[in-house]
C-alpha cells in the first residue's frame, strides 16, 4: 500500500521542491497539494492521508491550528516543514515526527521520510494517535477555566465574573473586556486569555476576537463572502474565513 501524503504550504516554490523529492520515492502517493491551513484540513479529511508534510507558518490558519481542527480519528504522521526555528519545541510538545528546517537537503529529507516510514508501519500509529490526542486536549482545556476578572485602573480595582462579557477584543498587548455597557483594559495578549476561557462558552471568530456563544443573536454573510457575528446588544463583529469552521463546531456542541 503506497503511503499516502499531503503536502501543505503557502509557498508554490516550496510545494514544487517537496513533490520533487518525493518522485523518486515509488511508495508515496501524494493526493493532495494544500496552499493554506484551511483547504489542509478539509483536504485530511477527504482523503485520509498517512502523512502530512505540513507548514507551520500560514496566514489564518497555522500548522498548529490544522492539527486541532483535523481531530483524532484522522490524524495521520505529521513532518514540519518550516523557515522558522524558533517552533521546533512546540512542534515535538505535539509530537510531531520530524522537524524541517528550510533549506533542507535530499539526505535530511530522506531521513525524515524513513522514520515516517516505519512510525506508519507501526500498528496504524494508534500509541501516536493517543498521545497526540490526549496532548492537544491538555492544551486547549485546562483543568480550571478562568472564572473571575481582576482589573486594575485608575487607582481602583474591578472585579468582574467571566461570563458578564461579551466579548473580547485585542488591542496590542491588552484585551479590551467589552461586558455590557463598560469596557476595561486587561494586560494579557489573546493567546494567553484564550487558553484560560472555557471553550464551550468563548470561542475565537477573528485573531482580534472572542465572542461570548451565549451571547450570540446570529451570524450574517456580507456582501464580500465574509461573516459577520451579531450579538444580543447589536454588535456586529467580522469573523475570518479560517475560524468559521471552530464557530460551527463549538456553537453546535453548546446547543
Amino acid at each position: 500500500m503506497p503511503i499516502r501524503t499531503i503536502i501543505v504550504d503557502d509557498e508554490e516554490l516550496a510545494r514544487i521542491r517537496i513533490r520533487n523529492l518525493l518522485k523518486p520515492e515509488t511508495d508515496v502517493e501524494v493526493v493532495a497539494e494544500c496552499p493554506d491551513g484551511q483547504a489542509a484540513v478539509v483536504a485530511v479529511r477527504k482523503h485520509r492521508p498517512d502523512l502530512l508534510l505540513l507548514d507551520v507558518q500560514m496566514p489564518e490558519v497555522d500548522g498548529f491550528r490544522v492539527l486541532e481542527m483535523i481531530g483524532e480519528q484522522q490524524r495521520p504522521v505529521v513532518v514540519f516543514v518550516t523557515a522558522y526555528d524558533r517552533y521546533a519545541l512546540r512542534a515535538f510538545d505535539v509530537l510531531a515526527l520530524d522537524y524541517l528546517l528550510k533549506p533542507f537537503n535530499r539526505a535530511r529529507f530522506q531521513k525524515a521520510l524513513q522514520r515516517a516510514r516505519v512510525q506508519i508501519a507501526r500498528a496504524h500509529r494508534d500509541s501516536v494517535d493517543e498521545r497526540l490526542a490526549a496532548l492537544l486536549k491538555q492544551m486547549r482545556a485546562p483543568t480550571a477555566y478562568l472564572d473571575r476578572l481582576v482589573i486594575r485602573s485608575a487607582g481602583r480595582v474591578v472585579f468582574l465574573r467571566v461570563v458578564d462579557v461579551q466579548w473580547f477584543e485585542a488591542c496590542a498587548n491588552y484585551v479590551r473586556l467589552h461586558a455590557g455597557k463598560e469596557t476595561h483594559m486587561l494586560r494579557v495578549t489573546m493567546n494567553a486569555l484564550e487558553a484560560q476561557l472555557d471553550p464551550g462558552k468563548f470561542v475565537r471568530i477573528h485573531r482580534s476576537t472572542i465572542v461570548q456563544l451565549d451571547c450570540v443573536k446570529e451570524m450574517q454573510s456580507s456582501f464580500d463572502g465574509e461573516h459577520v457575528v451579531v450579538l444580543h446588544d447589536g454588535s456586529r463583529l467580522l469573523m475570518s474565513r479560517g475560524y468559521r469552521h471552530r464557530f460551527d463546531e463549538v456553537f453546535s456542541e453548546s446547543r
